[in-house]
């Protein structure tokens, strides 16, 4: 056991007179007092005390920056990660507008195909029709005309029908009972090929409901 004074005890163990002090008051330190002069009575353990404890606040202090830089690591992994995710997104988004343009592009083709090949098609026809109007016999010609002008018939027909409405429609559109639609579809079916007021196009029949009345027909 040697005996120090209170500053050689705090040189010896790195610790400030004032903690030597509190030491000696809680009784971890012994001291005696020898001429007027507080002497502080240390042996080996009391090294190897101060020394464990000093290794031990030294990890605790040394801890923190540790998980500083652990922190610190991981942030930055975090913010590569979101860089290459943001990347991703970036050309996710332009492969999806070329596919887009691709399909509009593609579409494009295949209309413009499908016109040329309706034009190839009405040419055709038409060398065709031309070729049979100049070698047909004038019955055949005549019933080519009829029929030609049986469709100019319907496409003045279709041209009017902003004012034309089908029998059905209107009929649906009065809420008829099913026995009274019925008796006026067989009014009009008789009729029909009579009655300039009726137009069938097909197998429908079409009424002008402006220019014509049809209260005998029930209407």
């Amino acid at each position: 056991m040697a005996k120090y004074t209170v500053a050689d005890a705090a040189t010896k163990l790195g610790v400030s007179k004032e903690a030597i002090h509190n030491r000696i008051r809680r009784g971890s330190l012994e001291s005696v007092i020898e001429n007027g002069i507080k002497l502080v009575i240390m042996g080996v353990n009391t090294f190897s005390k101060t020394s464990t404890r000093t290794k031990t606040n030294t990890t605790k202090k040394s801890t923190p920056h540790v998980d500083d830089r652990y922190y610190k690591l991981l942030e930055e992994q975090n913010a590569k990660l979101q860089q290459k995710v943001e990347t991703l997104e970036g050309e996710t988004r332009s492969l999806r507008d070329q596919k887009e343009m691709m399909l509009i592009e593609e579409r494009k083709k295949i209309e413009q195909i499908y016109k040329e090949k309706d034009e190839q098609l009405k040419n055709i026809l038409n060398a065709i029709s031309s070729k049979f109007m100049l070698n047909a016999p004038k019955s055949d010609i005549q019933e080519v005309e009829d029929i030609v002008e049986a469709e100019v018939h319907e496409e003045e027909i279709e041209k009017k029908e902003s004012r034309l409405i089908s029998l059905n429609k209107h009929i649906k559109n009065q809420n008829f009972s099913k026995k009274k639609a019925q008796k006026i579809k067989d009014k009009f079916k008789k009729r029909a090929n009579d009655d300039k007021r009726i137009i069938t196009i097909g197998k429908k029949i079409y009424i002008d409901l402006i220019k014509y009345d049809y209260s005998d027909l029930s209407l």
